[in-house]
């Protein structure tokens, strides 16, 4: 039996909570360390933030995710929040994705910061499909969570609140804007940098900023 998922929270009793899953080899504490908690404070903003530990094991084994189903976000929508948004930097964001493809309606929203577009597996039999829009998923393929991604990405829920941004310097930008692409204009957020801590410190703050947690 796995042990119990471990988090680092920032709680002032707001009705929203931010859950943020990390990149690949990060920990909960470069969140802090890298004063996302801390601007969330300075800005006086209610919202809660839960920063989760997620083993990269767990998620190769496909426990990871189930795990923060039955973990945090079923305990937090009991627990009574208004609004729980998923959010992720790198893999994180690709993982936000992924679940939110597999369980649609148990988050309220995105904020995926230069989220990992995935293996060159997927994308290139995407590019070979003839796009996004043409490609078909194989049985075999929706085996697979990155693929069941990408169907998700065809045909994202109108009006589904989403915050998406990366360096136009990041080694994934590619993939990264094929992702943004799936999304309205104005939710779409291109900075520079690369696939850094600088460029995703901005990213946080426009997303604080942009007023999505309030509305």
């Amino acid at each position: 039996m796995s042990p119990p998922l471990r988090t680092l929270r920032q709680e002032t009793g707001a009705s929203t909570l931010l859950v943020l899953l990390p990149g690949a080899y990060m920990k909960p504490e470069d969140f802090v360390q890298a004063g996302f908690f801390a601007t969330v404070a300075q800005r006086k903003l209610k919202i809660d933030i839960a920063a989760v530990d997620l083993d990269l094991e767990a998620i190769s084994n496909g426990t990871a995710l189930p795990a923060l189903q039955a973990e945090i976000l079923m305990p937090a929508r009991r627990q009574g929040y208004e609004k729980i948004w998923l959010g992720g930097i790198s893999l994180g964001g690709q993982l936000a994705l992924c679940h939110n493809a597999d369980t649609p309606g148990n988050v309220d929203g995105l904020c995926l910061i230069a989220p990992y577009p995935g293996s060159r597996l997927a994308t290139n039999a995407i590019a070979r499909a003839g796009g996004l829009q043409q490609w078909q998923a194989t049985p075999e393929e929706l085996c697979d969570p990155e693929y069941r991604m990408w169907r998700w990405l065809q045909r994202p829920p109108a009006g589904f609140p989403v915050f998406v941004g990366y360096g136009t310097e990041d080694r994934f930008a590619s993939g990264m804007r094929q992702i943004a692409e799936c999304f309205p204009p104005e939710v779409r957020h291109a900075v520079p940098g690369g696939h850094d801590w600088p460029a995703w410190q901005i990213l946080w703050e426009r997303f604080l900023d942009s007023g999505y947690l309030s509305n």
